[in-house]
């Protein structure tokens, strides 16, 4: 899933922002600038990498496990929520949506800040440090507003991003495209089977039957 195309403009246009933010928060804050549009590598700005080991070139992570599954996803952002790195550092969290003139969803803008050092000091920073917990790991409710949105927005960009059209995909290329949504915590969302079953011109039983398969290898 090779794509060459340039980084989507309203993400771009962020890149300033992004900048001002890691230099005003220093070499704790790390800020990505996610191109959804093309999510194979969808990392096209890093700023303060160092933090969680983020560079461009990069596909996007924890986008449905932390944040569109998260109960506190509102506005199309989430904040304050606690990831960790694979050195056990703690991080505090913030990723917030960004969207076209059309209302579809194109990029993401997070924001991570190590804050590993300073939980010793909790008493003082209590405010500073506060994190929001997400309890529950899959997502059970039905989805709606702009959560859906964003999850059919995502389909589009991945079948859309592929070099061949659905009509004339393989079993195999369509078994790349459902493991590399999977791969990414897609089905956690309700409806997500469905949406990609219609997408990739095949039925549910089908897409079940590739899921399957890919848990079997």
């Amino acid at each position: 899933m090779e794509d060459e195309q340039q980084p989507n403009e309203f993400v771009v246009r962020l890149i300033p922002v992004a900048e001002a933010m890691a230099e005003t928060f220093g070499s704790r804050c790390e800020v990505v600038l996610h191109d959804l549009t093309r999510p194979q590598s969808s990392v096209v700005f890093v700023k303060n990498g160092h933090v969680t080991g983020r560079s461009v070139g990069q596909s996007f992570r924890h986008l449905f496990q932390q944040v569109l599954t998260s109960k506190k996803f509102h506005n199309d952002y989430v904040s304050n929520y606690k990831t960790v790195t694979p050195d056990g550092r703690v991080v505090k969290s913030t990723t917030a949506l960004i969207r076209d003139n059309h209302g579809v969803t194109v990029g993401a803008f997070c924001v991570n800040v190590d804050i590993d050092n300073l939980l010793p000091s909790l008493s003082t920073w209590t405010e500073f440090v506060r994190l929001e917990e997400d309890e529950s790991a899959v997502v059970e409710r039905e989805v709606i507003g702009n959560v859906w949105d964003v999850v059919t927005d995502m389909i589009h960009h991945a079948v859309k991003e592929y070099p061949v059209p659905p009509a004339d995909m393989t079993k195999a290329d369509k078994l790349r495209v459902v493991s590399f949504l999977n791969e990414k915590g897609l089905f956690l969302i309700k409806g997500a089977i469905d949406e990609v079953a219609e997408s990739l011109e095949v039925s549910k039983v089908t897409i079940y039957g590739y899921l399957e398969e890919l848990k079997g290898k």
